[in-house]
């Protein structure tokens, strides 16, 4: 009866599939595949970032179906193209209301000012900036503009930073949950807030210290681009919040108006005839490109929490993102095996994970510094913890002044439900066999005295190994690393200070890094070694069914007259020409 019932649903999941989200694909993939349109002779990009951003495009090809997303990668990637597109005239950026990471911020500031030396005009438009997140980071993008307009009657409310923070622990003292945790050392806040009531002074100390020089880099850019002593911007700002009007007056902006009069502003200035274009449909059409031969810097990508595996996409609906420990390390050694690719860039956005997946990352990039291929990290919106530790032993890290880096710590530990549950007549009883830290890890209790000296040992050796590797990466002596380390947060600019970061700069710096360390100049092409898993394969690995019976699926409908198949079939083809993953550095104008 059971194999009966297990067969049945696994009929039954076919079905669905056949009958549902086989054809979901095919109009998906078909829609995808319409040929986007030319490319108007004076064309106005409009860059939308008041949607999220994350740091790289998802691995999931189907993590963005129902909302709007782009990476920052992908935003500086196109601008880069833009820039040199003779049919791209100026760029029209539209603010978001709330803060922007910071990192991200700065990376699309240095793209928007790398496409206006190109001698293009960038506009930018808000309609109110309010305390949300930080928004400092906002008002600096909008600085870096020709012209900063804001929405007439708007808010601009850019006094500061905040940061707040929930502590829990006279809630779990009061319902019984025992909070088990080590960290090394002090700095290593992240399960504070279970801990302790209030922040301690090494948590006061060291959050106070990030958001300090957050808020002082993006002042001393804004101050930069706006052409005003940092001291006099800041004053102004502090003294808000203001309406449109006032900003205007207080030359924290260059002028008040609707979206639709900058808007045809921006297009008198690109020129007669000129037309706004989506920046997303010119991303898409400008990204169908013909390698160059010859030398090649790889591109490798990581974002989000690392652990050890593959990415199975076993949701792949799923938005959420993780570095897979066997997915990094197979593209880096892919990039070794790769005669064209002379120098590594290793983009890196991930706030830390595993021990053992980031040791096993960082032994190919140790692998491709042994194959003399040089490993630059360029560091995203954070880099802490597991995410320092794979970057530790790279040939050079640059990182932008707002990147969140270092925690060189760990914590671990659990909570113990038991005497909580108690209250509830809920009695968690547990049983061993070998020794007593088997059970260490159980939620009835708390550790007994000789499983957290057998923990905490466990901790102080994860430790060591950290610090070990950051003092052979960093040439730094070890008792120095002990210093800077404890688990401390430092941003990009103050981790440069300490040794940590060689250079404060975006991806591109890092890429002139990569170039200038393997010895290539001029036009280099950059290769992308992390791609996309197909849309068959998300299919595959979600519902157990083979991609090629997908694909054979596909055929089938083709041979029927179904139109969406055919572009289905044609977008498969047109991805075999493409299958190289190649990007070239300095392409051609799109035509």
């Amino acid at each position: 009866m059971k194999q009966f019932l297990t067969t049945m649903a696994g009929v039954f999941a076919g079905l669905v599939l056949f009958l549902i989200g086989v054809p979901f694909l095919l109009i998906v993939m078909a829609a995808g595949a319409t040929k986007p349109a030319p490319t108007p002779a004076h064309a106005v990009l409009e860059l939308d970032l008041r949607d999220p951003l994350t740091d790289q495009d998802p691995v999931n090809p189907f993590a963005s179906i129902g909302r709007r997303s782009m990476s920052v990668m992908s935003v500086i990637e196109t601008l880069d193209r833009a820039g040199k597109d003779g049919k791209v005239k100026a760029v029209l950026v539209r603010l978001p209301e709330g803060g922007m990471a910071p990192a991200s911020a700065d990376e699309i500031r240095l793209a928007l000012k790398k496409f206006r030396a190109t001698g293009k005009a960038v506009y930018a438009h808000s309609q109110g900036l309010y305390p949300s997140g930080i928004v400092t980071s906002t008002y600096m993008v909008g600085a870096a503009a020709d012209e900063f307009w804001m929405q007439p009657g708007a808010s601009l409310q850019v006094t500061g930073i905040s940061s707040e923070d929930v502590f829990l622990k006279r809630f779990f003292d009061k319902y019984g949950v025992k909070v088990d945790y080590e960290q090394r050392y002090e700095f290593k806040n992240a399960v504070n807030p279970y801990l302790y009531n209030d922040y301690t002074p090494a948590h006061r100390e060291s959050q106070l210290s990030w958001m300090g020089s957050v808020y002082g880099a993006s002042l001393l850019n804004a101050a930069g681009d706006r052409k005003q002593e940092p001291q006099t911007l800041r004053a102004s700002l502090e003294g808000g919040p203001y309406q449109a009007e006032d900003a205007l007056k207080l030359k924290l902006i260059d002028k008040v108006g609707q979206v639709k009069e900058i808007e045809t502003a921006v297009l008198a200035k690109a020129g007669k005839g000129a037309e706004l274009v989506e920046f997303e449909k010119y991303m898409r059409s400008s990204r169908e490109r013909v390698a160059k031969p010859g030398p090649a810097i790889a591109i490798v990508e990581g974002e989000g929490a690392i652990v050890t595996g593959r990415d199975g996409t076993a949701n792949p609906f799923s938005s959420s993102s993780s570095m897979y420990s066997d997915d990094i390390a197979e593209a880096l050694y892919d990039a070794i095996e790769d005669k064209d690719v002379k120098a590594i860039v290793f983009r890196v956005s991930s706030p830390g994970g595993s021990d053992t997946a980031s040791e096993q990352i960082l032994a190919a990039v140790r692998a491709a510094k042994a194959a003399k291929k040089p490993v630059v990290v360029s560091m995203g919106t954070y880099a802490a913890s597991g995410g320092y530790w794979i970057s530790s032993e790279a040939s050079a890290i640059v990182a932008q002044p707002t990147t969140l880096t270092g925690s060189i710590g760990v914590f671990g530990g659990k909570f113990a439900l038991g005497p909580a549950l108690e209250r509830f007549g809920v009695d968690v009883r547990q049983l061993n066999v070998g020794s007593d830290y088997a059970g260490a890890f159980g939620t009835g209790s708390e550790m007994t005295q000789a499983q957290r000296a057998a923990f905490a040992g466990w901790m102080d050796r994860i430790y060591e190994n950290f610090v070990a590797r950051v003092s052979e990466g960093r040439k730094l002596p070890v008792e120095r690393v002990r210093e800077i380390a404890k688990g401390r947060v430092w941003t990009g600019v103050q981790a440069r200070e300490l040794g940590l970061v060689d250079e404060v700069g975006g991806f591109y710096q890092a890429v002139d890094k990569a170039k200038a360390l393997a010895n290539l100049s001029g036009d280099v092409r950059l290769k992308r070694m992390t791609t996309q898993v197909s849309p068959f394969e998300a299919l595959e690995s979600a519902f157990g069914v083979s991609a090629t019976s997908i694909r054979t699926l596909a055929a089938a409908a083709w041979l029927m007259g179904d139109p969406r198949a055919q572009s289905v079939l044609d977008q498969m083809a047109q991805e075999r020409m493409r299958s190289s993953g190649a990007m070239v550095l300095a392409p051609t104008p799109v035509k």
